[in-house]
């Protein structure tokens, strides 16, 4: 392909220093950036011609449209002998591109989740695919799919991203920008015991989705933009090129979720808190991903046990898919409406967020991340509904496993470092969503502990 060369595509610094992109100088040297990758990956959609030169490219997908990814094996003869004649195994996702929204990811789909109940963020479509063995998609992990293939034959792959840049964007003022997402592909051999787990290529790539159509229209809208600048500018600017070449980056972290892990426990001493993020708990919904046998769980817990016979090969996601009139149809005017108002129950937003910090926390963490970009802290998510004092008080003894009445005092730093007690009026008056990093004190009388908000 004469244009290969010309399309090799470079991350830029920033991008490399996020943490789950972050490659460091041992894992790619100088050098990386010439040699020859055992493997490629091309989407078939044009980048953006409103990019500047030394900054990652840009591609446009359309909402649900088939894009193709060419798997292309680039190995040299006698690389990677061990792979010849077998199959690997790729791991396509779609990920979040902004440091902000990677933090709170598992926050994040799950939203989704409750706001599109049956849907996927990515889906292969496996009758336009070529060379795609065992294709797989876990009902858990919207955003990811896998599959086998065999470097030594064609292989192309049909993606389907379903979510749009927008559904993830903070809506205050109306016409915000959609967020960035990225593609990533991890490839890996299989091992002695016959799993895939040792790793051989990651690429990925930045793209945004726009509602049907929508793509097409901003590609247009960015090439008369061009067109319209000064030639001295246009050479600023990166030509736009009909396929996107994923660009080689570390592989994607195994992150495991648990909810219900027990919190650190909370003292004077300032132990330092990791815990991943969740949705406020609402044990009542039922997942899409609900088998028929919790399916019939969910109906016994929420008094609707005289329909289980009816329902009994009903899954989450079959249930979800009733319409008002189905179930009204098939329970009755009053127990239909309940059951539908309980099927259709979404996870209330809440009125406002806080996260939250300890000091030494983010103190340690900052001495050891002082090259990266922001501040690099894990921070808790706190839900408030009733934006009252007591509220927060119950919710950061929740947080850290203590009774409210062992939290006497709750303060906001305010003007020179004045110690401000915080009221329901002060609540209501923060931010939709506001940071905090705490610091905490023991009262002299040990009449609790005394939490101060910076």
């Amino acid at each position: 392909c004469k244009k290969k060369a010309a399309s090799v595509q470079h991350f830029n610094l920033d991008v490399l220093a996020l943490p789950i992109f972050k490659q460091e100088e041992s894992n790619l040297p100088p050098e990386s950036e010439n040699k020859i990758l055992p493997f490629q990956y091309v989407l078939c959609a044009a980048t953006s011609p409103a990019v500047k030169l030394h900054d990652e490219t840009l591609t446009y997908l359309n909402q649900g449209q088939s894009y193709e990814i060419r798997m292309l094996d680039n190995r040299k003869m006698g690389e990677l002998p061990e792979i010849d004649g077998k199959m690997v195994k790729s791991i396509i996702r779609v990920v979040f591109h902004d440091r902000r929204l990677q933090y709170t990811e598992h926050q994040q789909l799950e939203g989704w989740r409750w706001n599109r109940p049956g849907d996927r963020i990515l889906d292969l479509d496996i009758p336009m695919s070529v060379g795609v063995v065992d294709p797989r998609a876990n009902p858990t992990q919207l955003n990811t799919v896998e599959f086998l293939w065999d470097p030594s034959k064609r292989t192309s792959v049909f993606i389907q991203v379903h979510c749009i840049s927008t559904e993830f964007t903070m809506r205050k003022h109306g016409g915000e920008k959609g967020v960035p997402f990225r593609i990533q592909i991890d490839t890996f051999k299989e091992n002695e015991a016959g799993e895939y787990t040792e790793h051989l290529h990651s690429a990925s790539c930045q793209f945004k989705v726009f509602k049907p159509k929508g793509a097409d229209r901003k590609q247009k809208t960015d090439r008369e933009k061009m067109e319209k600048r000064a030639p001295q500018e246009k050479e600023k600017y990166q030509s736009s090129y009909e396929t996107t070449i994923l660009t080689e980056c570390s592989p994607w972290p195994e992150v495991t979720y648990v909810n219900n892990s027990p919190s650190p426990s909370f003292n004077s001493s300032h132990n330092s808190l990791f815990c991943p993020f969740s949705l406020p708990p609402n044990k009542q919904n039922l997942l899409p991903t609900a088998t028929p046998q919790e399916a019939q769980q969910w109906l016994h817990r929420n008094r609707f046990s005289p329909f289980c016979r009816l329902f009994s090969n009903f899954s989450g996601a079959d249930l979800l898919k009733l319409t008002r009139e189905d179930v009204i149809q098939i329970c009755g005017p009053a127990d239909g409406i309940r059951l539908f108002n309980a099927l259709k129950g979404r996870v209330v937003r809440p009125r406002l967020t806080i996260y939250v910090c300890q000091e030494s926390q983010q103190q340690t963490r900052e001495q050891h991340q002082k090259h990266e970009n922001g501040d690099g802290s894990v921070y808790h998510a706190i839900y408030l509904d009733e934006l009252t004092a007591v509220e927060l008080t119950e919710k950061l003894a929740q947080l850290f496993s203590i009774s409210p009445r062992q939290i006497s005092q709750i303060f906001k730093q305010g003007p020179t470092g004045i110690h401000v007690l915080v009221s329901d009026e002060m609540i209501q008056n923060f931010q939709d969503e506001t940071c905090f990093v705490l610091d905490t004190m023991k009262a002299e009388t040990n009449d609790g502990y005394h939490i101060i908000l910076k």
